[in-house]
């Protein structure tokens, strides 16, 4: 799954001169990160996007801005830069508690936390290993499967519906939403798909609206019912509001990990001995997650808007732009990996807070439920079928900011 670098006349590299900032296309950058990222890192701090915006590449950058007071989550500024001011998807993105800042983003936080506590997804890893076996036993009759779309698709869509309370004959409709409404989380995508993603977007707010509707008139031992009781009794959330936060758990619950389930299987079996070590030791499959999450992030990268001028080593990222920081790039970074090119996961420099989850208050509150399914699937797979190999070409996964892409995947054991 590695890419090679780009041509040496792709964009325009620095030539040594302080403050100079080398210029890449949103399609180049897409086409080979890893090698843009690998041959820039030593010359500068910051790419510039020709189609606007900067992208921080230095993991110590990186880690710093996260939570730097300069700069703050990305709104509706990527909606308004392509036409979009209205609409189920701008309201979506002016009401979720992911592009939003400050009081507005701890209130709209608070009623979703406690969906995520530790005890409860501790509670929820037998479940987790119980989905992965039975899809495992569906495809045992004819000894192959569609990887992306017959395990890595079901897996969190099942989880999430069980953690929310979704009709489990739901989740065909709501991951073809889910997957179309996530385009418009990378920097990459266009105008023309902005007809398809809105009216994916009004679906599941409707959608969203008749799940809440029906939990108000009809109480369930779920956390629909826990969260509207919540919500209304505290009157700090408006309609709008209330449906988002849902809207932004199913989202974030269901794409993501989609992707890295099929990542880090990929990656373990085009490195076979690491594959066979895991399949041999099961205690050493959260190292082999956290090296996956790291080798070839789901998720490239995270928004920030400045709020001010911002110099790194002489390169200024002027007030009022789209800041991406890489933790793609940062997480290959030598300064902070030994050999970063290698994957390796028995790797001794394992991150206590995974870049990977964000951080600061916008740090991914489902981060331990994306763990607990990433470590019992792979545990499912390991245990029940170690012989399994690719069939076909390995996945190619793209894209270099954002939620990536990644192709279509054949198992056969």
């Amino acid at each position: 799954m590695e890419q090679r670098p780009p041509p040496e006349s792709a964009g325009s590299a620095p030539r040594g001169t302080p403050g100079a900032v080398p210029t890449f296309t949103a399609s180049q950058l897409d086409a080979d990160a890893h090698g843009i990222y690998r041959r820039c890192r030593p010359l500068t701090p910051v790419l510039a996007r020709a189609e606007g915006g900067y992208i921080a590449l230095r993991a110590g950058d990186v880690e710093r801005l996260i939570a730097d007071p300069r700069t703050r989550q990305m709104e509706t500024e990527s909606l308004r830069a392509r036409g979009v001011t209205e609409g189920a998807l701008f309201d979506f993105f002016r009401t979720s508690m992911l592009f939003t800042n400050g009081t507005d983003h701890h209130r709209r936080r608070a009623p979703v936390s406690r969906a995520f506590a530790w005890q409860l997804i501790a509670a929820l890893r037998p479940k987790i290993r119980a989905s992965a076996e039975e899809l495992i036993d569906s495809a045992s009759r004819n000894r192959e499967m569609n990887f992306l779309d017959d395990f890595c698709a079901p897996i969190p869509a099942h989880i999430v519906a069980q953690v929310l309370g979704l009709p489990r004959e739901d989740i065909l409709r709501f991951t073809v939403w889910v997957y179309t409404i996530s385009r418009s989380l990378s920097p990459s995508f266009t105008s023309t798909q902005i007809p398809e993603i809105e009216a994916a977007a009004r679906e599941l707010t409707e959608y969203v609206e008749q799940l809440l509707t029906s939990r108000r008139a009809r109480p369930c031992e779920d956390f629909l019912t826990s969260y509207v009781k919540a919500v209304d009794e505290a009157h700090n959330l408006d309609a709008l509001e209330t449906v988002a936060q849902i809207m932004t758990l199913i989202i974030g619950g269901s794409d993501t990990t989609r992707a890295a389930l099929a990542v880090q299987l990929a990656l373990l079996l085009e490195h076979r001995e690491q594959w066979e070590a895991i399949c041999a030791d099961p205690a050493l499959i959260p190292y082999a997650v956290n090296e996956a999450l790291r080798y070839e992030p789901a998720v490239a990268s995270v928004p920030r808007f400045t709020l001010e001028d911002i110099e790194l080593e002489g390169c200024v990222v002027p007030r009022g732009q789209l800041l991406t920081l890489s933790t793609m790039s940062a997480m290959r970074d030598p300064a902070r990996y030994a050999d970063p090119d290698r994957f390796d996961i028995r790797r001794s420099e394992q991150p206590q807070r995974h870049p990977i989850f964000g951080g600061g208050s916008h740090r991914c509150p489902g981060e331990l439920l994306a763990r607990a399914e990433l470590e019992e699937a792979l545990t499912a797979l390991a245990t029940r079928l170690p012989q399994l190999e690719i069939a076909g070409a390995p996945p190619m996964i793209t894209g270099h900011a954002g939620i990536r892409r990644i192709s279509g995947m054949r198992l056969r054991w």
